[in-house]
């Protein structure tokens, strides 16, 4: 079943220390000022900060689902994934693997093991 934009915001809500704020009229996600996700409700997909390295191999993987965003962007990992083409579990490990990609390492070795799990 593919994902819905509420489903980014609830999942992205729950990682520790995230904010929802906009960027350019679209909803963000940040850690400690930091963007690591924006939503793009009316495309239905949600654009994640990633390393170049991480993005190769998720485009690689799941090219329907992943991409990377035209131009400098996209050059330094962002990453674009269609909320069509994207189970949950993908959408899940892509927001975790992007607030782990911008968070600082205190935080990230604080949550240490952290799942991004609703249940």
């Amino acid at each position: 079943m593919p994902c819905l934009p509420e489903d980014v915001r609830a999942l992205a809500l729950m990682l520790p220390e995230t904010v929802e704020g906009a960027h350019q009229g679209h909803p963000d996600f940040r850690i400690v000022g930091r963007i690591y996700a924006t939503l793009w409700t009316d495309e239905e997909r949600v654009v994640v900060k990633l390393t170049p390295e991480l993005q190769a191999e998720l485009c690689e993987a799941e090219p329907d689902a992943f991409e990377p965003v035209p131009g400098n962007w996209g050059s330094r990992g962002w990453t674009s994934l269609d909320l069509n083409a994207a189970e949950e579990e993908t959408l899940r490990s892509a927001l975790l693997t992007a607030w782990r990609t911008v968070a600082p390492p205190r935080l990230v070795a604080r949550y240490e093991g952290l799942a991004l799990d609703p249940e």
